[in-house]
């Protein structure tokens, strides 16, 4: 009992106590969640029009929609979705029950946008012969670490400029491409700047659950934007856009409305300027001449609203104000609001709603062009397989440790905790994975088989140094586990300073495997290793 309380009174054992139930809680493991999780939701679908969303980006995996009957017919599987939806004929009433709401869908065949770059128009191809619900779902997560393109398959994509690109260049062309994604209901996307050894820039594209086909078209096509009146064009991003401002003095809450309370909720209304070319503003004042003025919210519009399209999607429609009928003016102000509960809410809803408008009309004038070096299109099967064949090894060496620690040692005093901390290491590692949304990959798995092979090593310093007998007489216990850890902290900071390269190495693609390993070593000799000495120390200080 003695001992028993000295255990879970040591400081180091507390914290290490503290992180494996922070890591427990950011896992959130759930092996009994039902139903299948809503990947993407395609625009103007069936299910977008009855109110499904996409999930935002980066929203954990346990907090996705998940759909747990259709026509109150169970579905637990991937392969239940599909067998269902391919059971439908057209205008049939679908009602979806998820975990959050009930949903009454309408069918409709599926559609397809094609670009005809001859006609310079988009065609819309419907295929009679399917019924498309728009949802794309996947076997519903039951925690919340995030698996990596290969454990879960999809795509992607590595994009190299035409030519040295500069910081804010670069921050624009992931924007873009991370915008153009989400209209066209993409979600589970990865985005960003990438480099080699030898300074060369890249841009990697990560999408789960999508085709090469899909990912290719997307990032690869410079981009169409389009703002229309009555199906008519009054100008065109890239082309008839002089300035799209960003800066406070012209962009923000709008300080004539600011935020208001209305209807039990509150709204926030934003507006930013943009600078049209002659040619546009003369377009717009012909196209509004002979338009009505209508009062909304007690301001004064024109009856008809600027549409929004990208790549031949609509993605908005504002109003026009009453000023601009008939006149051609190259400074237009658009303007739009943000809805929620809450104050602060409405306020970062309508920035947000503001920045993702700039950046669609930004859409399709980048400042440089892209050339994809390479694609990779991996399998979902290949991934399930993998993980098997990680968690049966992972299974077998734990049991190694454990009969090779009690060989070498003959004591459970040592080799139990010895595997409790080396399982601790694993915990708070996937923890802390999925506090940040780091996604595991299988070179980040490769990272933690490190981190968990030189935590064994270390392990074994500290053990041997407390346990042996040269000597024994001028060491306390505070000099051997000194002389244990500096041994320890030497071996890490080597280690950490070999990861660092390898994070620009591979274009990037060994940055899981550096991060991994860099945050596992950290943990061990803050957290885990600390805590294994004061266990050891309190159980055989008395013996030894």
């Amino acid at each position: 009992m003695q001992k028993a309380k000295k255990l879970i009174t040591n400081f180091r054992i507390i914290i290490l106590l503290i992180l494996l139930v922070s890591a427990v809680v950011a896992i959130w493991p759930n092996p009994f969640a039902r139903g299948v999780a809503i990947r993407n939701v395609i625009s103007n679908s069936s299910a977008s029009i009855a109110g499904i969303e996409s999930p935002r980006p980066n929203i954990p995996p346990m907090s996705r929609e998940r759909i747990l009957t259709m026509n109150g017919q169970p579905i637990d599987t991937v392969a239940d979705y599909y067998a269902f939806e391919s059971g439908l004929a057209e205008n049939r009433t679908v009602i979806i029950e998820t975990n959050r709401a009930t949903y009454r869908l309408v069918t409709k065949y599926l559609t397809e946008n094609i670009f005809d770059e001859e006609k310079n128009e988009t065609i819309t191809i419907v295929h009679d012969e399917a019924i498309d619900l728009g949802l794309r779902v996947y076997s519903a997560p039951t925690t919340n670490i995030r698996k990596g393109l290969d454990l879960q398959g999809g795509t992607r994509v590595l994009l190299e400029p035409d030519e040295r690109v500069t910081a804010d260049q670069m921050d624009l062309i992931i924007t873009n491409i991370e915008e153009r994604l989400n209209v066209f209901g993409l979600s589970d996307i990865i985005v960003r700047p990438v480099s080699d050894l030898s300074g060369n820039q890249y841009v990697l594209v990560e999408v789960a659950g999508a085709t090469e086909e899909e990912v290719r078209y997307l990032v690869s096509q410079q981009g169409k934007f389009e703002a229309k009146i009555k199906d008519n064009i009054v100008f065109s991003g890239g082309e008839d856009i002089t300035e799209i401002c960003r800066t406070a003095d012209c962009s923000g809450i709008d300080p004539s409305y600011g935020c208001r309370r209305a209807n039990g909720q509150w709204i926030c209304r934003f507006r930013f300027s943009i600078g049209l070319t002659s040619e546009a503003a003369q377009r717009q004042a012909d196209l509004t001449r002979d338009l009505d003025v209508i009062t909304i919210d007690g301001q004064s519009y024109l009856n008809e609203t600027i549409d929004l399209y990208l790549d031949g999607v609509l993605v908005d429609s504002l109003n026009i104000g009453s000023e601009l009928r008939g006149r051609p003016s190259r400074d237009i102000q658009i303007s739009g609001s943000g809805i929620g509960i809450t104050q602060q809410e409405a306020f970062t809803e309508a920035i947000s709603s503001m920045k993702r408008l700039q950046t669609i009309l930004a859409t399709g004038s980048l400042p440089v062009s892209l050339e994809i070096v390479k694609t990779d299109t991996i399998s979902p099967f290949l991934g399930d397989e993998f993980i098997r064949n990680s968690i049966l090894v992972a299974f077998l060496a734990i049991i190694a440790v454990s009969v090779i620690a009690f060989v070498r040692y003959r004591r459970f005093e040592i080799s139990i905790p010895m595997v409790i901390t080396l399982l601790s290491e694993l915990l708070i590692i996937l923890g802390f994975a999925a506090l940040i949304g780091w996604n595991i990959d299988i070179a980040a798995i490769a990272g933690i088989i490190i981190v968990v092979g030189t935590g064994v090593d270390h392990q074994i310093v500290i053990s041997d140094e407390l346990l042996k007998k040269e000597k024994q007489t001028f060491f306390n216990w505070k000099e051997r586990i000194n002389n244990a850890f500096f041994i320890i902290i030497a071996a890490c900071l080597t280690t950490i300073v070999a990861m660092i390269p390898l994070m620009s190495a591979g274009a990037g693609l060994l940055r899981g495997f550096a991060i991994t390993t860099i945050i596992g070593i950290l943990v061990g000799v803050l957290i885990t290793r600390p805590a294994f000495a004061s266990i050891i120390e309190i159980l055989l200080k008395d013996k030894l």
